[in-house]
């Protein structure tokens, strides 16, 4: 299910996205919503390097398969 979402862009980014729209025979929308993909593609490897640095600096602990399956009652 889709939901509006109302956002300011830089006129110049407006023309330009406006601009690959018509090139592609796409939408404004089809546009945003593809490019909003790829970044979130590029936020989920940033959040696995962040995660990764907090393990190997000690930040964040580590738990074995062992221990959650031991906790959860499950006898693997």
């Amino acid at each position: 299910m889709k939901q509006a979402v109302s956002v300011e862009l830089e006129k110049d980014v407006v023309q330009y996205l406006d601009g690959c729209a018509k090139e592609l025979n796409k939408t404004r929308t089809n546009l945003m919503e593809k490019a909003i993909e790829y970044y979130f593609d590029r936020l989920d490897e940033i959040v696995s390097d962040k995660r990764i640095d907090d393990i190997k600096s000690g930040k964040t602990k580590t738990v074995s398969m062992d221990t959650v399956f031991d906790k959860a009652g499950l006898n693997v």
